[in-house]
């Protein structure tokens, strides 16, 4: 797990997705989607959920650890299963509405670097929930980001 990696992928992918795209579509192992990038992502989010949960109720009692882990558990359960039913669901759409070929690799690849405006708006709301409000028309930039990456992906080669 290389952290320099994983905040330099997430950058390009904020800052320049058609760029970051084509990078992303060099990698002949779509697995390394997992281990790179969603897991470790997956790890911050729950890790600035947990810290702001003991920053705010504190150790005075021991039902704070217990409270902190309860949401910390919540939002690494949420994630992971939206990233993976979000996968789903795009590679079902993709193969029964847009006769695309069936290719959950690429499909989860796809969704794991798609979802890195999400992942980021986590940290921040676990460290800071006040900025909520922001983190919804943040979210807006998905769409952005998620654009670039198709039209990256259906550009024919040549």
């Amino acid at each position: 797990m290389n952290y320099k990696e994983l905040f330099k992928i997430a950058w390009l992918l904020i800052s320049s997705p058609a760029r970051a795209w084509k990078e992303i579509g060099m990698e002949r192992d779509k697995q390394k989607v997992f281990s790179a990038f969603v897991y470790p992502m997956i790890g911050l989010d729950s890790l600035s959920v947990f810290v702001h949960s003991l920053w705010k109720t504190g150790w005075g009692s021991p039902e704070s650890f217990q409270t902190a882990m309860v949401a910390c558990c919540a939002v690494a359960i949420s994630l992971f299963g939206g990233y993976f039913l979000a996968a789903y669901i795009i590679n079902r759409l993709s193969v029964g509405m847009f006769s695309l070929e069936n290719n959950i690799p690429l499909i989860r690849q796809f969704c794991g670097y798609a979802l890195v405006v999400t992942f980021l708006i986590k940290i921040v709301i676990g460290f800071f929930p006040d900025f909520e409000i922001i983190g919804w028309m943040v979210a807006f930039y998905t769409i952005y980001v998620v654009w670039e990456g198709v039209s990256t992906e259906n550009k024919p080669d040549g």
